[in-house]
């Protein structure tokens, strides 16, 4: 079994999608090891975002993070990892497979419902970043 980081962005969850995408991820075969609802901070979205930091699109992504509450989660699968990227569907809705969690649920490329980690290393950093082992069952 592996884990992963998911986080349902602020689009997803003022759009009182929460609990359908929830209910996808647990029919998927995901078991949700910890669950938060969290309204991120600046400094919070800037650290977790920071391998984007040089990039253009950093500032605002790091506001669209920050403009309201997200919904976090340690997941666990068999290849978690792959599975929850494939379920999620390319980070633009417009070019996601039909079936797909950001084809259902996402606006555009930066308002894009979700986001997972994309490597065991970029997971295991996720994960402890917003999550401690006493979170986690």
């Amino acid at each position: 079994m592996q884990k992963t980081f998911t986080i349902l962005k602020p689009d997803s969850v003022k759009a009182g999608h929460s609990g359908a995408i929830i209910t996808r991820l647990e029919q998927e075969g995901f078991r949700i090891r910890a669950m938060k609802m969290v309204h991120l901070t600046r400094s919070q979205a800037e650290g977790f975002y920071g391998v984007h930091k040089e990039r253009p699109f950093f500032g605002s992504l790091v506001a669209f993070m920050t403009e309201g509450p997200v919904v976090m989660m340690v997941l666990e699968a068999e290849s978690a990892i792959e599975k929850l990227r494939k379920l999620m569907g390319a980070t633009d809705p417009a070019k996601a497979d039909a079936g797909t969690i950001r084809k259902q649920f996402a606006t555009n490329i930066e308002r894009n419902a979700i986001h997972g980690s994309d490597s065991p290393d970029s997971a295991a950093y996720e994960i402890s970043y917003f999550f401690n082992q006493l979170e986690m069952s």
